[in-house]
């Protein structure tokens, strides 16, 4: 796979290696490939449209239509000065074997004369390259790497978990039943965190098995199965949310660096230096390393909760609990802006700050006063 370090040249056509040969043959196979071009230096952002036409090597002469494709993609906009951008798409269901795919700039659907000036300086390319696991291929793209998101994820929870370890036993809690409520959390989590992205991409049309995962349905999924249990193992609620909280925020640190390196939850393209190339798992560019910011805000928010549960004695217990998930909450709003997700509702946003504010100032009130 070509990496987002090496770049590409203007024109540059290559095959996504699937990058994972014990299921390279399984059905359904499909083909990922990628045209790289470098956007115009300067002017008015514009649209980029490839049309990549494949036929399998070695397929008779009265083709099938599993042998050969033809597939469209299109950058829109493309922002002058963002420097190499890579376009990558998928001819899915098609037969297995080695394919010799052409890639040809051509009009964008809907532009005007002008976004066509822009074709013109683009170059036609070609490869070959063999098919993949459909799956596998799916997720893969210069900048996106295979397991990113997982393996991050799961090293998030294992920190989590051993934070909240040690400070459940300094809080004298019962750490057999806090560790096992945790651990049926994280199992739950995953669940959640399908369950929520599905529940916000109906419009999408994929597998249950071939889908991705949402960290916020891990989240909310695991917090509500420490509450579950927590009251059913009779374990002090707040303490048990309290000890919970620097663990969730360090693993939700970890997490966003899956998703950056996984391609999901980006940043809207930028020509800025300070953006940093990044992919969707479509289209590789530079963005605005919008997860890298939300990671910065929860390990910060998780410094701050570790500070107050080892050294503070609040009075009313799952005070820091609240506090730090509403202030997770706020800044999540204030970066959903620099996001290239559109948002579902007009006033959600402005609505979800104006409760986590009064959320903040209500818990530090009643800390105060008591």
């Amino acid at each position: 796979m070509v990496s987002a370090a090496t770049g590409g040249k203007p024109g540059r056509l290559s095959v996504v290696s699937s990058g994972c040969d014990p299921v390279a043959n399984l059905e359904p196979q499909a083909l990922g490939m990628t045209y790289w071009f470098e956007a115009a230096a300067s002017g008015s952002p514009y649209a980029v449209a490839i049309r990549f036409d494949g036929q399998r090597v070695g397929a008779r002469a009265d083709l099938g239509p599993g042998d050969r494709f033809s597939v469209m993609g299109t950058v829109d906009p493309v922002i002058p000065g963002s420097g190499p951008i890579a376009l990558t798409a998928r001819a899915v269901n098609v037969n297995h074997g080695e394919w010799r795919v052409v890639a040809t700039p051509v009009e964008p659907p809907g532009r005007a004369r002008r976004a066509a000036t822009r074709r013109r300086t683009l170059a036609a390319g070609s490869t070959s390259g063999t098919t993949g696991f459909a799956p596998v291929v799916r997720v893969q793209a210069p900048g996106a790497r295979l397991g990113a998101w997982p393996a991050c994820v799961a090293t998030g929870a294992a920190i989590a978990l051993s934070v909240q370890a040690v400070l459940a036993a300094q809080q004298q809690l019962p750490l057999g039943r806090v560790l096992l409520i945790s651990i049926v959390a994280c199992l739950l989590g995953l669940a959640g965190a399908k369950a929520y992205y599905l529940a916000t991409h109906r419009g999408q049309q994929h597998g249950l098995t071939t889908t991705g995962m949402s960290i916020q349905g891990f989240v909310l999924a695991a917090i509500a199965t420490v509450i579950g249990g927590g009251l059913l193992a009779a374990v002090p609620m707040g303490q048990i949310l309290d000890v919970t909280t620097p663990g969730l925020l360090f693993g939700m640190t970890l997490g966003r660096f899956g998703c950056f390196f996984g391609g999901c939850c980006v940043g809207l393209p930028t020509s800025s230096r300070r953006g940093l190339w990044s992919s969707d798992r479509r289209v590789g560019v530079r963005r605005i390393p919008v997860q890298l910011f939300e990671s910065s805000m929860a390990g910060i928010l998780g410094l701050t909760a570790l500070l107050v549960v080892t050294t503070s004695d609040l009075p009313v217990d799952g005070a820091v609990f609240v506090a730090s998930i509403a202030a997770y909450t706020f800044g999540r709003q204030l970066l959903f802006p620099l996001r290239g997700i559109p948002r579902k509702t007009v006033h959600g946003r402005t609505v979800t700050m104006a409760i986590t504010a009064i959320v903040i100032a209500a818990d530090i009130a009643v800390n105060v006063l008591a």
